[in-house]
């Protein structure tokens, strides 16, 4: 397939990057790339980048809420963290439950009402894979063990009836939906990916998807009526290196911004015609987070 957007008309940001592998966009329009050292930078105006915060481990996932504290994913230290950009302040947010910890916390999606939902995509091809979900007020449980073949990025549905989920061995796109008790609904293939490693997804207006793959160096869309399209493919791996996750920015919410853990920088590029959903951003209320920490965050630079 020949992809929609050449890489001569793709653009390369936040040159030397340490290896990003996740993104989020605050509701100010800010973006923030994650490190495999920890960090969480935050990308400036001009297209360089700073870092603003470190877990000390290994940083992938990252989402915002509305006070833009930015959520991080980290399976090195076996913890999702919430971190205030602002301070550098970094505090322990989930990390699994007591019978079931995390292994491998891989991705995070919000809802409208605080629910967090988390992928623990558990080892390379050991079929252990699951995915849990952080209520308000931060009690963890496990929320579905159907997806076991290393369950990856996630988006919730603009609806919020479902989550889809990627998983990366073999590639599949699945659906569960979403109870009125924020329990799973049984779990629906919509694609086969084989020959690709997909990773990150994000919901465009138009009701198809935008699925970046970490092999090959590809990204795709996919719609129910017309399946698979390339957006872009890089052979050589420069412009496009292990692009991992995506998120629309911009004014519009039109342009794709997509970091690459193959490199050291991030690619940005428009689609003609495509435009991104907005994404969930709860306030402290609904994520049931103590008002001590609202302002500020307040906590020290320890992490728990």
């Amino acid at each position: 397939m020949k992809p929609l957007v050449p890489l001569e008309d793709m653009e390369q940001i936040a040159n030397g990057v340490d290896h990003p592998e996740g993104i989020c966009k605050t509701l100010d329009g800010i973006v923030y790339l994650s490190g495999e050292a920890g960090q969480i930078y935050r990308i400036e105006p001009d297209d360089t980048f700073t870092e603003v915060a470190n877990t000390g481990g290994f940083t992938l996932g990252l989402a915002a809420d509305s006070h833009g504290m930015i959520y991080a994913c980290d399976p090195a230290n076996k913890r999702v963290y919430r971190v205030d950009p602002d301070s550098g302040a970094v505090e322990e947010f989930s990390a699994g439950t007591p019978q079931a910890p995390f292994k491998n916390p891989n991705w995070g999606a919000f809802d409208s009402r605080g629910n967090y939902y988390v992928s623990d995509s558990g080892g390379w091809k050991t079929a252990d894979g699951r995915i849990f979900l952080v209520r308000p007020g931060r009690a963890t449980e496990v929320w579905s063990e159907e997806s076991r073949d290393f369950p990856n990025g996630m988006a919730v549905s603009p609806d919020e009836s479902s989550l889809w989920v990627l998983e990366s061995t073999p590639g599949r796109l699945l659906r569960f939906p979403i109870r009125d008790d924020h329990t799973a609904g049984p779990m629906e293939v919509l694609a086969d990916l084989t020959g690709s490693v997909p990773d990150g997804i994000a919901f465009a207006t138009d009701g198809s998807v935008v699925i970046s793959c970490y092999r090959p160096d590809i990204v795709y869309r996919w719609s129910a009526s017309s399946g698979l399209e390339v957006l872009g493919h890089d052979p050589e791996g420069t412009v496009l290196a292990a692009p991992t996750n995506v998120v629309f920015t911009g004014p519009d919410l039109d342009i794709l911004v997509m970091p690459n853990i193959g490199r050291w920088h991030a690619t940005r590029f428009r689609v003609p015609g495509l435009s991104g959903v907005p994404l969930f951003y709860p306030n402290a209320d609904q994520l049931g987070i103590e008002p001590e920490v609202q302002d500020g965050m307040k906590l020290s630079d320890r992490k728990d």
